[in-house]
């Protein structure tokens, strides 16, 4: 095994060994702390890839398109554009005073009505000789009311 001037990426000694591939890349291994690792390996997508995606949803692109676009999920994209915000811009604090305003529902029950009116149900009756099926006779409305308790 011979020792190269690979930059650890755990704990930054400069003191590591070739330790096989791993898809095709060369994989190392820290004498220092025993981390292995690939260093042109790189997580996450470039910087252009996260501002143009930003830029795009902000002319009026659709997260879930600029996630086809890239080929990454959009979750991945809204996370992209609430760092942006979170790094560009400052939340803007309430001007003057705050007003709370609580409702109680049982202000609302003691103010209602206690005497319960029922409702109406609009019903429709068509007698039909049940032996037969013919319709005879007039067709009535009826209006019935039904009590609550």
């Amino acid at each position: 095994m011979e020792s190269t001037k690979i930059i650890c990426k755990k704990c930054g000694s400069i003191d590591s060994v070739k330790c096989g591939r791993v898809k095709g890349e060369q994989r190392y291994k820290c004498k220092a702390c025993g981390c292995q690792f690939v260093p042109t390996r790189q997580k996450g997508k470039p910087v252009i890839v996260k501002t143009t995606s930003v830029l795009l949803y902000s002319m009026g692109l659709s997260m879930r398109t600029i996630a086809l676009l890239f080929k990454v999920s959009p979750k991945a994209v809204l996370d992209w554009i609430r760092n942006y915000a979170r790094e560009n811009y400052e939340k803007p604090e309430p001007v003057g005073k705050d007003v709370v305003v609580e409702l109680d529902e049982m202000w609302h029950f003691l103010h209602s009505k206690k005497t319960n009116s029922g409702f109406g149900k609009l019903t429709v009756e068509i007698p039909v000789n049940l032996s037969t099926g013919n319709v005879e006779g007039e067709g009535r409305i009826l209006f019935k009311n039904y009590m609550t308790d």
